[in-house]
C-alpha cells in the first residue's frame, strides 16, 4: 500500500510540473499583444542581460515575443567582439552593425540608460546625437540640478525624452517627491523612469509613487521584489512577489499612460528568461484585464 501512494504521489508531482513545463513553453515567444492594444509597450533592459553580449541579450529579448529593448552604456557588442562595446562612443561602423542586427530580430531600441547627462552641452549632445541616430525616444538618466536648463533645450531640439531614474536610497532621486521638485518647470519630454524595485527597496509604497508623478511619468524600469523595504530583495516573477503588482499596473492604466515598460530582472543572471516568461504572460494577461474594464 505504501508503494502504490509513493506511486501515486509521484505520478501527481511529475503532472503538476508537466503541466508548469508546457504553460511556459506555450507563453514564451508570445510578445504583449493584449498590452499593445491599450498603449503599452513590453521590452527588456539589456542589463538583465549583462552576463551576456548586446546581440544575445537581442535574442533573447526576442524569444519572449518582445520588440522593444532598452540599451544600456558598456555592456559587449557580441561574443565575436568582446571588446566592442555598446554605448554613445560607439563607431557609425558598429551603430551600424547594431542596427542590423535589431533590424535582423524586428526589435527597435528604443530606450538607453542610464547614462550621464551633465550642463557640458557638447558631452550631453554626444548621448542625444547618438539617440537621433538609433531612433531611440528616451535616454534614462541621474542628472545633476544644473542640468536642468539645457536638458529643456535639447529635449525640445531632438525631440527626445528624458526620464530620471531612481536607484535606491540614499542616491539622488530614490524619493518621488525629489524627481517631483526637479521637474517643476521644465519641459514636459523631462519625467521619472519608474523603478519599481528600487522603490520598494528604498521603503518608498511604488502605488503611491505612481500618484505623486502623474503626468510625469515617461518609462518604467518595471519589478517585483520577494520583500519590501529590504535593500537586498532579488526579483520575482510578477504577481508573486511583495509589490501588488495588479493594484499597481491598474493605476497606470487610470493615468492613461501609454508608453515603454522594461523588465530589469536582476535575479537568476545566468538563467533569467523562464521567470521573464512569467513576467510576460502576467503582464499581458493583466493588461487584458484592464482593457476588458473599459
Amino acid at each position: 500500500m505504501k508503494k502504490t501512494m509513493c506511486m501515486l504521489v509521484l505520478v501527481v508531482v511529475m503532472g503538476v510540473l508537466a503541466v508548469g513545463t508546457c504553460w511556459a513553453a506555450d507563453q514564451a515567444g508570445a510578445g504583449c499583444p493584449n498590452a499593445e492594444k491599450i498603449g503599452w509597450r513590453l521590452g527588456c533592459q539589456a542589463y538583465s542581460f549583462n552576463r551576456f553580449s548586446f546581440f544575445e541579450a537581442v535574442d533573447k529579448n526576442a524569444s519572449l515575443g518582445l520588440k522593444w529593448i532598452e540599451a544600456y552604456p558598456g555592456q559587449a557588442l557580441s561574443p565575436e567582439k568582446p571588446d566592442v562595446k555598446v554605448d554613445h562612443n560607439m563607431s557609425d561602423e558598429t551603430m551600424a552593425e547594431v542596427k542590423a542586427k535589431l533590424d535582423a530580430s524586428d526589435v527597435k531600441m528604443v530606450n538607453y540608460g542610464v547614462v550621464g547627462l551633465s550642463k557640458d552641452e557638447a558631452e550631453s549632445r554626444k548621448v542625444f546625437d547618438f539617440a537621433k541616430k538609433m531612433g531611440i525616444e528616451t535616454i534614462v538618466s541621474e542628472p545633476p540640478k544644473d542640468a536642468f536648463d539645457l536638458l529643456d533645450k535639447l529635449t525640445e531640439e531632438y525631440g527626445i525624452n528624458v526620464a530620471i531614474h531612481n536607484h535606491p536610497k540614499p542616491s539622488k532621486y530614490w524619493n518621488p517627491d525629489v524627481v517631483i521638485a526637479a521637474c517643476e518647470g521644465h519641459s514636459k519630454r523631462i519625467g521619472a523612469c519608474a523603478d519599481t524595485g528600487h522603490w520598494m527597496r528604498s521603503g518608498v509604497d511604488p502605488i503611491e509613487a505612481l500618484k505623486k508623478l502623474e503626468g510625469r511619468l515617461v518609462s518604467f524600469h518595471m519589478k517585483d521584489l520577494n520583500e519590501f523595504g529590504e535593500r537586498s530583495a532579488h526579483d520575482v516573477p510578477w504577481g508573486t512577489g511583495a509589490a501588488d503588482m495588479k493594484a499597481l499596473l491598474g493605476e497606470v492604466h487610470r493615468q492613461g499612460f501609454k508608453g515603454v515598460f522594461s523588465i530589469e530582472y536582476e535575479h537568476n543572471w545566468e538563467n533569467s528568461v523562464p521567470d521573464m516568461v512569467e513576467c510576460v504572460a502576467f503582464f499581458d494577461k493583466t493588461a487584458k484585464e484592464l482593457g476588458i474594464k473599459n
